[in-house]
């Protein structure tokens, strides 16, 4: 399996997306939107903010690993 290491996460208020390279030894449970610079956090029942808004899950859900390490 080809684990894919960059998502394009969307802020949830203004809709500003940003690529950005996904940690692979934690997940991130906060993220700050560069443009209008609120702190997201991941949707009840996602384990890190790219699973609940990026265009791809984290490198631990890929590897059907489970919840980050």
């Amino acid at each position: 399996m080809n684990i894919i290491y960059t998502s394009t996460i969307t802020c949830p208020k203004c809709g500003y997306q940003k690529e950005e390279v996904m940690p692979t030894e934690t997940c991130q449970f906060f993220y700050e939107c560069n443009n209008c610079k609120r702190v997201i956090r991941p949707k009840e029942g996602d384990c890190c903010v790219f699973c609940s808004y990026g265009t791809v899950a984290c490198p631990s859900i890929q590897e059907s690993s489970g919840c980050c390490r």
